[in-house]
C-alpha cells in the first residue's frame, strides 16, 4: 500500500501496480493503454466501473474517521482506502452480478439439503435418536423457551434465506438490464439483515457441544450437518461478494455531489455525512438530520444520544458479565444426576479432555473478547469529550477493533452451545 497523504486516495491491487487519484481533480477514465471492455450483450456484466462512466466526482465519507475523499477509478481486484486512517472504503469485484448470484443460489440449495436430511444422530447404550436442523430450535419450545426458539430459527434459517433471496432478486434484475420491483428497498434491507445472520456462529457452537457430548454418547454426523457446513461457507462468501458501491450505482446512479463540498476535510465540518447503507454523501439540514437522496435511509450528523446510550449499555453489560461467568450456562443430566457447568468450568473440562484448541476458542470468544470490548469501549467513551488531546489514529484503530462485527458475533458462541439438547 502506498501512502499519498491527505490529498489522495490509496488504491491497492494484488499483483498489479497502484494508482493515485488527486482528490481535487475530476475523475477521468484510465488511459487508452489500459482499456476497459464494454460488453454490449450484457451491459452490467463486469461493466466498466462507475467512476469511468460518470463525469462528476464520486465523493465518499470514511465511516471510521469521517474524512471526505473522491473515489478513483477502480478495476477488478482493486480497493480504495482512506488516506487518513487506512479503512477500506470500496472493493471492486470481478463479475459482481454473476458472482454473488451464483453464490446465493448455491447457498440456497445447500440450505435446502441441510433442512431436508438428518442433521445429527445420537446413540446411548443402543438407544439412538436423530434430529433435523429445525429441531434444534423447535425442541426448545418443549423446554419452555419459545423466545429462544424463535431467535434460533430467525438467525440461522429465516434471515439468511431472506438475504439470499434478496441478493438473487437484485442481481437477476441487473443482469437483465432493468432492476426488478422494489429493488431499492430490498438493497436497503440487505444491509440491515447481514449483522443478524449467525449460521456460522451456530455451527461453531454445535461443534463445541459435540466435543463435550462425545464422552457421553456416540455421535453420527448426518448429511444435513455437512450440507449446513457448506452452506455456512457459501453464505459468508456471498456476503463478501456483494459490491455495495457497484450495486447502488447500477440501481440508482450517482446524484451530484453536494455543492461546495471540499475533499481533504471532515464531512461533519461541512455539514455533510455519508450514508451507512449506500455510501452516498448527503448534506444535512440545520438540525443535523436528513434523508439519503439515493436510498432513503434516515441520516444524522451524530447518532442521537450516542454517548449516553453507550454508557448505559456498557453498564448493563458489565453488571451481567459477572453472573454470566459465575452461574452455570449449561446443565448436563446423566443417569438422573445433573451436572451444571460454567463457562470457565467448560474450558477446564475441555482442557482435561485434551481439546485445548476448542478450549482456547471458547476462552477467547466468551471471556477475553467481551472483557476487552468492555474495557476498550469504556476508555473510548471517557476520552471522547477531550478527543483533541489524544492521538486520533490510535483511537480510531482501537474503536475499529472492539466494534468489529466478527468479535461481537463470536463472543456468543457459548450461548449457542448452551442450548443444544
Amino acid at each position: 500500500m502506498f501512502d499519498y497523504g491527505p490529498s489522495g486516495v490509496n488504491v491497492t491491487h494484488l499483483g498489479l501496480d497502484s494508482i493515485r487519484c488527486q482528490e481535487d481533480d475530476r475523475l477521468v477514465p484510465r488511459p487508452a493503454s489500459r482499456p476497459i471492455t464494454m460488453l454490449r450483450e450484457a451491459p452490467l456484466v463486469d461493466q466498466a466501473p462507475p467512476e469511468t462512466r460518470h463525469s462528476r466526482r464520486r465523493l465518499r465519507a470514511c465511516h471510521q474517521c469521517d474524512w471526505l475523499m473522491a473515489l478513483p477509478p477502480l478495476r477488478s481486484g482493486e480497493q480504495a482506502t482512506c488516506p487518513r486512517c487506512g479503512h477500506a472504503e470500496v472493493r471492486r469485484h470481478r463479475y459482481p452480478a454473476q458472482r454473488s448470484m451464483a453464490l446465493a443460489l448455491a447457498s440456497l440449495i445447500t440450505l435446502a439439503l441441510a433442512v431436508t436430511y438428518p442433521f445429527l444422530g445420537f446413540s446411548v447404550r443402543g438407544v439412538g435418536n436423530r434430529i433435523e436442523l429445525t429441531q434444534s430450535a423447535t425442541q426448545l419450545i418443549g423446554y419452555h423457551e419459545p423466545l429462544v426458539a424463535i431467535a434460533v430459527l430467525l438467525t440461522i434459517l429465516v434471515l439468511p434465506t431472506l438475504y439470499l433471496i434478496g441478493v438473487v432478486w437484485l442481481q437477476a434484475g441487473l443482469l437483465r438490464g432493468a432492476p426488478l420491483l422494489a429493488s431499492r428497498g430490498i438493497a436497503r434491507s440487505l444491509a440491515h439483515l447481514q449483522p443478524w445472520m449467525m449460521a456460522d456462529v451456530f455451527l461453531i457452537g454445535t461443534l463445541v457441544s459435540l466435543i463435550k457430548i462425545a464422552g457421553l454418547a456416540q455421535i453420527e454426523l448426518g448429511p444435513g450437518f455437512w450440507a449446513f457446513g457448506v452452506f455456512v461457507v457459501l453464505l459468508v462468501a456471498t456476503t463478501q461478494s456483494v459490491d455495495r458501491d457497484w450495486l447502488w450505482f447500477a440501481l440508482a446512479g450517482e446524484p451530484s455531489a453536494p455543492e461546495g463540498s471540499r475533499t481533504g476535510e471532515t464531512a461533519a465540518g461541512q455539514g455533510l455525512t455519508g450514508c451507512a447503507t449506500c455510501g452516498l454523501v448527503n448534506r444535512l439540514d440545520a438540525r443535523g438530520k436528513g434523508r439519503c437522496q439515493r436510498c432513503g435511509e434516515p441520516l444524522h450528523a451524530r447518532q442521537p444520544h450516542s454517548l449516553q446510550r453507550t454508557w448505559a449499555l456498557l453498564a448493563a453489560a458489565a453488571v451481567l458479565y459477572i453472573p454470566a461467568n459465575v452461574y452455570p450456562i449449561m446443565t448436563t443430566t446423566s443417569l438422573g444426576r445433573p451436572n451444571p457447568s460454567t463457562i470457565i468450568g467448560g474450558v477446564v473440562q475441555l482442557l482435561e479432555m485434551g481439546s485445548w484448541p476448542v478450549a482456547m476458542v471458547i476462552l477467547v470468544a466468551s471471556v477475553i473478547v467481551p472483557l476487552g470490548k468492555l474495557i476498550a469501549l469504556s476508555w473510548l467513551c471517557l476520552v471522547a469529550p477531550r478527543a483533541h488531546r489524544m492521538n486520533a489514529l490510535a483511537r480510531t484503530r482501537l474503536y475499529r477493533s472492539p466494534s468489529s462485527s466478527v468479535a461481537g458475533r463470536w463472543s456468543i458462541s457459548s450461548w449457542w452451545r448452551s442450548w443444544w439438547p
